[in-house]
């Protein structure tokens, strides 16, 4: 009696979950998506309204009455042109002159793609996660070591990005050890980068004429000059500042190349709380937002306008030790607090989260990147740079990382997108007919399939089978996983967005350094 009345349930259970499988592996339209690029966050607030006020006047008092030291000829001649002091060495910011770039400094402009639909938008709450960073060491899980990173790390990890959904933009994230020379390195890892990606792409520059020489290259990918001017799909991350409140020369002539040659720039400050800024979370806050918004001066007094991103990077330190602790509470809380501060002045702003102090993909790295990366897309932070692949406190960049952290920035972009009340989700006619009319549960109602693509993510390696599938299944583990996914991903994809015959003539006009048969399947 039992066999027979058992049977047809677990039948029914079966084909139930088939039917939900296959529902769940259909393709949906970009816009009904349960999580994407873009989405407004700022639902968190680390600080509240007085507190940001109190933080401003602060900043402000900073660049007037301290202001900067070291500034170049170039610098001090184009910020006295617009209101800007210099004095005893120090170039200082009246607060009307920063409080007049603010309300005339680019706001609505894209950073670009390659290929339009990676367009990403920063400013306005909207919530992107990307890459970055100057990882000295690649973090190699199959031989459980760290070894130097490669020209050719760079460009696979990029190619795994363009795979990623949950990651909307790729900024150098390691060093090309293998580049002795500055200028190959800085060319060489453009080149790798917007070869292995149509996404929006960052990278950074030694040297001034080393930026004019990758301009170069990206007119001729572009399609000449006035392409690239039209949609420049590479930004320059730019250390122009060194905490505390100092120019940094060589960092200030690339900035002005890149100006002038039409490529946004992140403007970053990158003080150490506790060693090149103040110990308290908001007097690193104060210092980093008071570096970026002289910074966001001398880009405005160079060429009105000009995009350029709220780059506020402040890191903390291990006070008991000096090591960065990116991984912390406290960086959580800190690229929050300026997340907030980049709404306050409604400028497009990117912050750093997900740089995990442990040094491989464990539980600890769960959660520092978990904790961080989700405190800043609440906080409506639109650019999150760093947020995937890090390890080891920015010295370890891990491939496998990406596809681990990629599952889990879906799940970061879920609590930004919060919870939609409406009339229908509210439910309550739901909630009468199953109780009243049964069946007593809703796994087979219409609303549960009608959103169960929409309304849930699902993670692509993540495992939520029951122990006994899990035994049945060998006991996956999601190293392992991770592992066969990166294999997969990089014998299986090699773009080709950049024709072979103008990959052929890049090679002759510039110095390329990656083996063209590095970037082809082979038989």
């Amino acid at each position: 009696m039992s066999m027979t009345t058992e049977a047809p349930k677990a039948r029914r259970r079966a084909g139930g979950r088939q039917a939900r499988h296959e529902i769940r592996s259909q393709p949906l339209p970009a816009e009904t998506t349960p999580v994407r690029a873009g989405m407004k966050g700022g639902t968190y607030m680390a600080m509240d309204a007085a507190g940001m006020d109190r933080v401003n006047d602060a900043v402000m008092e900073v660049l007037e009455t301290i202001g900067f030291a070291d500034a170049i000829p170039s610098c001090i001649e184009a910020c006295t042109a617009i209101g800007a002091i210099y004095e005893g060495g120090r170039l200082k910011f009246p607060r009307a002159v920063v409080e007049d770039v603010i309300a005339n400094a680019a706001r609505d402009f894209p950073l670009c793609g390659q290929d339009p639909k990676y367009d990403v938008h920063p400013g306005g709450q909207r919530v992107y996660y990307g890459t970055a960073g100057a990882a000295v060491h690649v973090v190699d899980l199959e031989n459980n070591e760290y070894r130097e990173s490669y020209l050719q790390d760079i460009y696979d990890a990029a190619r795994m990005v363009e795979n990623l959904d949950n990651i909307h933009f790729f900024q150098r994230p390691m060093v090309a050890r293998d580049m002795e020379d500055p200028r190959d390195l800085d060319f060489n890892t453009v080149y790798a980068a917007v070869s292995g990606t149509q996404k929006h792409v960052g990278s950074s520059f030694t040297l001034p004429e080393y930026v004019d020489e990758t301009l170069a290259m990206l007119h001729a990918i572009a399609g000449g000059e006035d392409k690239w001017r039209a949609r420049p799909f590479v930004s320059q991350s730019n250390c122009f500042v060194v905490p505390p409140l100092k120019f940094a020369e060589d960092a200030c002539g690339c900035l002005e190349a890149a100006v002038y040659g039409g490529m946004p720039v992140l403007l970053l400050s990158a003080g150490q709380a506790g060693a090149t800024s103040p110990a308290p979370i908001v007097g690193a806050v104060v210092q980093a937002v008071a570096e970026v918004l002289g910074g966001l001066v001398y880009v405005n007094a160079l060429k009105p306008g000009h995009p350029a991103i709220f780059g506020t990077w402040p890191f903390v330190s291990d006070l008991r030790t000096g090591a960065m602790s990116g991984g912390s509470g406290e960086q959580a809380l800190l690229t929050a607090a300026c997340g907030q501060m980049a709404h306050y002045y409604n400028l497009p702003g990117g912050s750093a989260a997900g740089m995990a102090d442990s040094k491989v993909p464990d539980a600890q790295s769960g959660y520092e990147k978990g904790i961080t990366d989700v405190m800043a897309g609440l906080a409506g932070t639109s650019l999150i740079y760093e947020s995937a692949g890090m390890h080891g406190s920015l010295m370890g960049f891990c491939l496998e990382s990406l596809v681990i952290d990629n599952d889990m920035l879906g799940q970061c972009l879920r609590c930004v997108r919060g919870i939609e009340i409406t009339d229908e989700k509210l439910s309550v006619d739901v909630i009468r007919k199953v109780c009243t009319e049964g069946p007593g549960h809703y796994l087979g109602s219409d609303q549960t399939l009608s959103l169960m693509q929409t309304e849930y993510i699902y993670p692509a390696i993540g495992n939520r089978m029951s122990p006994k599938e899990w035994t049945e299944a060998g006991k996956p583990n999601l190293v392992e996983t991770a592992i066969a996914r990166k294999r997969e991903m990089l014998d299986e994809f090699y773009p080709d967005h950049i024709p072979t015959a103008l990959d052929a003539t890049l090679r002759e006009q510039f110095p390329v350094k990656l083996p063209r048969k590095a970037m082809v399947a082979q038989s």
